[in-house]
């Protein structure tokens, strides 16, 4: 499904992350204080070039926040990132945000507020790519034959306070391992599932589809 991303900052990170979104067919915004830094974008790029602060409102009403699916908080400043992505979140309801960050020692912090963050010493531009649209991602891990592969999965927010046994049974999947607070971590069948967790988990490549749907609707007794 291809969707509208606004993405803050135009530095190397931002216009790479610009350009590659581009080119798998999504809509893209890019916001800078820093008129210039649009070169990075390169003459071919077809979004949008917005001057101005990433977290002024006005100025992401500009880039089309409202309509957007994912938003990408890329600048210099840890700060600018995070309150960027809490506006885009709290005040938009964008429901795919992620930020990048300088100092890994605050993600545990940025974690809890609900924003997923990557530390620019582990950046890549796959995980930040996971971030934004979880949905049909690559697979993390693909076996010879093309027929398991390991992803992660967009987890609804009712899935919350679950156990990873619970979430097997209903979606029909192995839970490989969470992401927490920025750690991996093994779960057994009886840990329960906390907001700002990434759900990685083995599955048929055949049933990708119906698991990611089950993942976003969350447990049968909340349809009940």
């Amino acid at each position: 499904m291809k969707v509208h991303i606004v993405i803050m900052g135009c530095g190397r990170v931002g216009s790479a992350l610009a350009q590659t979104l581009e080119s798998q067919g999504h809509t893209i915004a890019v916001v800078d204080q820093d008129p210039t830094a649009f070169r990075r974008l390169g003459s071919s790029f077809g979004g949008r070039r917005v001057t101005g602060v990433g977290f002024d409102q006005d100025t992401l009403r500009e880039a089309g926040i409202e309509e957007a699916g994912a938003f990408a908080a890329v600048s210099s400043g840890d700060n600018s990132n995070i309150i960027a992505a809490r506006v885009a979140r709290e005040m938009f309801g964008v429901e795919n945000v992620a930020a990048r960050i300088y100092d890994p020692r605050r993600a545990e912090v940025y974690q809890r507020l609900g924003i997923p963050t990557v530390a620019t010493v582990r950046w890549t531009a796959d995980q930040m790519l996971r971030r934004l649209l979880p949905s049909g991602a690559e697979p993390l891990w693909r076996d010879p034959s093309g027929g398991v592969q390991l992803a992660e999965v967009h987890t609804s927010a009712s899935w919350v306070g679950n156990t990873i046994g619970k979430l097997q049974e209903e979606t029909g999947v192995r839970v490989a391992f969470l992401t927490r607070l920025g750690e991996a971590m093994l779960p057994t069948s009886r840990t329960v599932l906390q907001e700002g967790d990434l759900v990685h988990v083995m599955m048929r490549v055949d049933d990708v589809e119906t698991v990611e749907a089950a993942f976003a609707e969350g447990p049968e007794e909340a349809h009940a």
